[in-house]
C-alpha cells in the first residue's frame, strides 16, 4: 500500500500533467487561430474561420454551413442585404463561390501547422446563437 503522503504526491503529479496538457491544447488553439487571423483573405472575410478545438492530429473548424444549414441560409446571416434576392441572383453563387474558397484557404493554413493532419468542419453553433442575439438587440427586442 501507499502512504497517504505518496497517494497526494501521485494525484498532484497526475493535475499537473492533465492541467499542463489542457493548457498545451488552449495554445495550441490560439496559435492556429492566430495563423487565420495573420492570412489578409481569411481575415477580412465577414465570418471568422476558427479553430474551434484539436484532438489528437484532427482540428474541428468552425464551418456555416452543414447538412441541417443551407448555405443560403449562412449567407443570409452573413450577408442580410443579400436576404431580399431572389435565389438565382448571381449574388448568391458569387458569394457561395466566395465562401467555399475563403473555407479551403482557411483548412490549408490549418493543415500546414505541424501535428495536424485533418479538419474536421462542424456548424459554428455558438456563432449563430450571437448572431440571434445581435439581432435581437439591434430591432430592440
Amino acid at each position: 500500500m501507499m502512504s497517504d503522503g505518496k497517494q497526494y504526491l501521485l494525484v498532484m503529479v497526475v493535475a499537473a500533467l492533465f492541467v499542463g496538457w489542457l493548457g498545451w491544447r488552449g495554445f495550441e488553439v490560439i496559435s492556429l487561430n492566430e495563423r487565420l487571423k495573420s492570412d489578409d483573405r481569411v481575415a477580412s472575410y465577414p465570418y471568422q474561420h476558427r479553430v474551434l478545438r484539436v484532438e489528437g492530429g484532427t482540428a474541428i473548424m468552425g464551418s456555416l454551413r452543414s447538412h441541417t444549414t443551407s448555405t443560403q441560409v449562412a449567407l443570409g446571416m452573413v450577408f442580410p442585404s443579400m436576404r431580399h434576392l431572389d435565389e438565382s441572383h448571381r449574388a448568391w453563387q458569387r458569394a457561395e463561390r466566395e465562401l467555399a474558397q475563403v473555407q479551403a484557404r482557411a483548412g490549408d493554413i490549418v493543415l500546414r501547422a505541424s501535428g495536424i493532419r485533418r479538419i474536421r468542419w462542424e456548424l459554428d453553433e455558438n456563432w449563430y446563437h450571437l448572431q440571434a442575439m445581435k439581432s435581437n438587440y439591434d430591432t430592440g427586442l
